[in-house]
C-alpha cells in the first residue's frame, strides 16, 4: 500500500506544486495579470482524480478487486495528504526562498482586480487592510503552513470521497 501512496501522492504533489510555483512566479512578473479562480479550482479537481485511479489501482492490484467504502477512502485521503504536503513544501519554500514579497505582489493583483470589478474606494481601503493583515499573520510559519493545507487539501478530500463511492466494491458471498 506504502508504494502505491507514495506514487500516486508524489505525482499529484508534483503537478500540483509545479503549478503553483509557476502562477506565483507569473504573478510576481505580473501583479496586473487576470485570472480566474474557476479555472484554478477546475484544474486542480482535476489534477485530484489521479486520487481516483490511485484507489483503484490499490484495489486491483493488492485486494483483488474488493475494496470497503472506509479503506477506498482511507487510501484516497493519504494520497490526498501526500500530494498536499508536497504542495505546501514546494510553495512555501519557493515563497521564503525565491519570492518574499510575494504577498505585496498578490496585494496589488487582488487590488487591480477589484478596481476591474467596479470596487468603490472605501472597498479597496477595506481590501488592502484585509490583506495587510493576512500578509502579518502570514509571518507566523504554522499560519502559513495550514493555509496552504487549506487551499488543496479540502479539495483532494472531497475528490477522494467521491472516488471512493465509485470504487467500492464487496465480494460476491455465496
Amino acid at each position: 500500500m506504502e508504494k502505491n501512496l507514495l506514487i500516486f501522492g508524489l505525482i499529484l504533489g508534483a503537478i500540483l506544486a509545479s503549478h503553483a510555483v509557476y502562477m506565483m512566479h507569473l504573478l510576481m512578473q505580473n501583479p496586473n495579470m487576470v485570472s480566474n479562480d474557476l479555472v484554478g479550482y477546475v484544474a486542480m479537481i482535476v489534477v485530484f482524480s489521479l486520487t481516483f485511479f490511485g484507489i483503484r489501482n490499490y484495489r486491483n492490484k493488492y485486494l483483488n478487486g474488493f475494496i470497503s467504502l472506509g479503506q477506498a477512502f482511507k487510501t484516497g485521503a493519504l494520497i490526498a495528504l501526500i500530494g498536499s504536503t508536497v504542495y505546501v513544501v514546494a510553495g512555501l519554500s519557493y515563497y521564503y526562498l525565491f519570492a518574499p514579497d510575494f504577498l505585496d505582489k498578490y496585494t496589488e493583483h487582488v487590488l487591480a482586480m477589484a478596481t476591474r470589478n467596479g470596487a468603490t474606494p472605501n472597498q479597496l481601503d477595506a481590501k488592502a487592510t484585509e490583506l495587510a493583515q493576512f500578509k502579518e499573520m502570514y509571518k507566523n510559519p504554522l499560519f502559513a503552513i495550514l493555509i496552504s493545507y487549506a487551499e488543496v487539501l479540502p479539495v483532494g478530500l472531497v475528490v477522494a470521497f467521491v472516488s471512493s463511492l465509485f470504487l467500492k466494491r464487496k465480494p460476491a458471498t455465496a
